[in-house]
C-alpha cells in the first residue's frame, strides 16, 4: 500500500480472510463484532485495553465557553463524553 492510503475495514476484512482461511462475510461479522463491543462497553462506562494495541475509553469534555469565529460571539458549548484512544508502548515504539 502507499504511504497515505486509507485502510478501510474491507481490507482489513481481505487480510483476515487470506490468513485465517474465513470468507469474508465471516471476517465482516468478527470486525462489526469487535467494533459493537467496544462501543457497547464504552457506553456503558467501561474502558477497553487490547493488549499490544491500546486502550479505549471515554473523557468527559466539561462545558464551556467558546467564541464564533466569524462574529466573535460567545456560544455555550453543553458537556459531552467524547470516546479517546490511548496506544500501546509497542504500538508506539512499532509506528517510530
Amino acid at each position: 500500500m502507499a504511504k497515505g492510503t486509507i485502510v478501510k475495514a474491507k481490507d482489513l476484512a481481505q487480510k483476515m480472510v487470506e490468513k485465517f482461511n474465513l470468507t469474508k462475510k465471516e471476517a465482516i461479522e468478527i470486525l462489526n463484532f469487535l467494533t459493537e463491543e467496544i462501543t457497547r462497553n464504552l457506553k456503558s462506562g467501561y474502558k477497553v485495553k487490547i493488549a499490544g494495541l491500546g486502550t479505549f475509553k471515554v473523557r468527559e469534555r466539561k462545558e464551556r465557553v467558546a467564541l464564533n469565529p466569524k462574529t466573535g460571539e460567545k456560544v455555550h458549548v453543553p458537556a459531552t463524553r467524547v470516546p479517546r484512544f490511548t496506544p500501546a508502548k509497542d504500538l508506539k515504539e512499532a509506528v517510530k
